[in-house]
């Protein structure tokens, strides 16, 4: 039988959504593998708008369904629509989507809370024992959701390379286990199936970033 996962974006553009270069690296690896997929969002406005020329929010308004769309291609569903029987896996690509739409990560760090759809589908998941793909700060929410978790955001040593770095430190504070690995590598926590890779959290060329999202991405498949 045809394997199935779902994929969670969080809008379009890398500081206020879903990190396109990221998602669609998913999507094309999930595509190589001959795997299907349908793309999910929930249907909430943003937190804010960025203008991607200047890094800075602008007053516009906009809806993270309507803008996740632009990656899907049209292709896609309310998160809410999501029935978890129906799929093998779940990814969640990264962005600051991930830490703005889909959870309060970024103005409240640990103490964040999650979007009940994003908390309630990737607890569903868990309890299922179906695999789930996290990368860049989506790993975050596997932190907060799943007691314990073992994840990798990259390096826990700030510097060039990894100038997000205290991401690991915010989730070793929230009782998970954070383990280093390059950017071209995935973390498997075996015993709760979860699968992270860094991404754009390190500051490395864009094929190594797509490889390590590929790595993520044949170990969910392998893991169905």
């Amino acid at each position: 039988m045809t394997k199935k996962v779902a994929v969670i974006l969080s809008g379009c553009g890398v500081y206020d959504g879903s990190e396109i270069h990221e998602s669609s690296a998913v999507l094309v690896h999930l595509s190589r593998a001959g795997v299907q997929y349908d793309s999910f969002a929930p249907n909430v406005d943003q937190m804010h708008v960025v203008d991607h020329t200047k890094g800075q929010p602008t007053e516009e308004k906009r809806n993270v369904l309507a803008e996740s769309a632009r990656i899907a291609r049209g292709n896609i569903r309310d998160l809410n629509d999501l029935r978890v029987r129906e799929y093998d896996a779940l990814i969640i690509p990264g962005g600051f989507g991930v830490a703005k739409n889909l959870s309060t990560w970024a103005v409240q760090g640990k103490d964040c809370s999650v979007l009940k759809a994003v908390e309630d589908t990737i607890k569903a998941f868990h309890a299922a024992k179906k695999p789930i793909g996290l990368c860049c700060i989506s790993p975050v929410l596997a932190a907060k959701l799943i007691p314990g978790c073992e994840v990798t955001v990259g390096c826990d040593t700030e510097c060039e390379k990894w100038p997000y770095a205290g991401t690991a430190g915010a989730i070793k504070q929230l009782g998970c286990t954070h383990v280093n690995k390059q950017v071209n590598e995935a973390h498997v926590d075996t015993k709760n199936k979860l699968v992270t890779t860094c991404a754009f959290m390190s500051n490395s060329p864009l094929h190594e970033i797509y490889d390590g999202v590929g790595e993520m991405v044949k170990v969910v498949v392998k893991l169905i």
